[in-house]
């Protein structure tokens, strides 16, 4: 397991329902995304009051990261000044971890466990939500989808 002692919590998330997951083909939803000071993480669940509490039994994004570092690099790559980092519809945005190096591997935060799963593979929804040509940027930079194995409360710091 990797305690990830200098991982910096940037922004916690949650939203009550999906924009655009299940909207292939369809106009997208407008639930905001809204940042909370902590989020409670649920055991094999997901966040409280987080649209994907209980979606599946043994789901594999029960919880999603998001480099801080990659929406900046982001920002600078395409001149985005007006969109938050929000818009990727993450739950936890980090800084100083390599989240690609945590897939099928165990992690603490903040004395919570979690298993990471896959890459969050960016969507074609990208380059609307955020820039085009966002979606090929992301490519291998998309986040981590991970599973809940000790629930808790995390927090901004």
């Amino acid at each position: 397991m990797v305690a990830l002692e200098t991982a910096e919590i940037c922004h916690l998330y949650i939203s009550e329902g999906h924009n655009f997951f299940g909207h292939h083909d369809k106009v997208p939803s407008r639930f905001p995304m809204l940042d909370v000071p902590r989020i409670r993480c649920l055991e094999g669940r997901g966040i409280e009051g987080d649209r994907f509490l209980d979606y599946k039994d043994n789901y594999k994004g029960q919880v999603t990261f998001f480099a801080m570092e990659v929406y900046e690099g982001l920002c600078a790559k395409f001149g985005v000044t007006d969109k938050p980092p929000s818009v990727f519809r993450r739950n936890i945005l980090t800084r100083n971890v390599d989240l690609n190096a945590l897939i099928g591997g165990e992690f603490e935060i903040q004395g919570l466990r979690f298993l990471g799963m896959a890459e969050c593979s960016p969507c074609h929804w990208m380059d609307a939500a955020f820039y085009p040509g966002a979606e090929a940027a992301l490519k291998n930079h998309g986040g981590l989808r991970a599973k809940i194995l000790s629930g808790g409360w995390l927090s901004r710091r």
